[in-house]
């Protein structure tokens, strides 16, 4: 289609004649980022692509995505024998990597979104299939929510089953989408939010085998402050940083509570439960 000159791939997800090889990079960035770190020229690293690529599968592109970015990473380290994590925040749910890993039992793919929302998928039943059953977790929430909703799952769910996953790599499908001054969403978080639910991730593996990938995110001032929030956990900026000068966004933005989704967290946790996996 790009070689024809562009057009609609689906309603939302329109095709130039330079998209398939902005599409290559942005899939490609991962693979790289991976061997830079593996080089040691880094504790983390940021990919800042465009087009995202969450809602593609492995044989449909939809929702301004074309090729499942962190997908290719995650498979790529799977194959090497990793054990590969993927923390997906943005508002929406990440269906084509849940599609992708959704029997396999090498990728643990945890999910916060809004609930409902597009795609429609991601309800708290979808927990993978066969050898992969116990290694999807969708924590689909109200519109709204705030970042001590965020913290909370985590802290009681999240945390746990990565505990007994065991990740080697942790990779963050960062949307900002869930920023409160988004056009496309409902949801309640602040720039300051972002902070606090990075350092938790970013926690569960040593350094070096950290990569955040950019996935939505509509509001371009909310998606600077974010996205700068996330940079500054990655390169160690807390603690000190206000007494060295280094201005943080979540300084101007602080993080954001008392909004609803503690049923719904409740929910989740009584689900894994019950089916004996937290």
């Amino acid at each position: 289609m790009c070689t024809a000159g562009g057009g609609r791939l689906d309603p939302d997800t329109y095709a130039s004649p330079g998209s398939f090889d902005a599409a290559r990079l942005a899939a490609g960035a991962g693979l790289t980022a991976v061997t830079a770190l593996r080089a040691g020229h880094g504790d983390a690293a940021f990919c800042a692509v465009r087009p995202p690529g969450h809602h593609a599968s492995a044989t449909e592109s939809m929702g301004f995505c074309m090729i499942s970015n962190v997908a290719v990473v995650a498979a790529s380290l799977a194959d090497e024998g990793e054990r590969v994590m993927v923390l997906d925040y943005d508002a929406h749910h990440g269906n084509g990597t849940q599609a992708v890993f959704y029997g396999d039992p090498r990728v643990l793919f945890v999910s916060y979104h809004q609930w409902p929302l597009y795609p429609g998928t991601g309800r708290v039943q979808e927990t993978g299939i066969d050898a992969g059953a116990g290694t999807t977790l969708n924590i689909p929430l109200p519109a709204g929510a705030t970042g001590d909703i965020y913290l909370r799952a985590f802290d009681e769910i999240v945390a746990p089953v990565a505990e007994r996953f065991a990740p080697t790599w942790v990779i963050v499908s960062a949307g900002f989408d869930a920023h409160r001054d988004d056009p496309l969403t409902d949801m309640g978080l602040a720039a300051g939010d972002y902070g606090p639910l990075t350092a938790r991730v970013l926690a569960l593996v040593p350094a070096g085998r950290r990569l955040v990938m950019l996935e939505g995110g509509y509001d371009l001032d909310a998606l600077t402050s974010c996205s700068a929030e996330v940079m500054r956990q990655l390169a160690g900026l807390t603690g000190s940083a206000a007494a060295r000068g280094i201005r943080s966004s979540g300084d101007a933005e602080g993080p954001t509570s008392a909004g609803p989704g503690f049923d719904a967290v409740d929910a989740v946790a009584r689900h894994w439960h019950q089916q004996g996996w937290l």
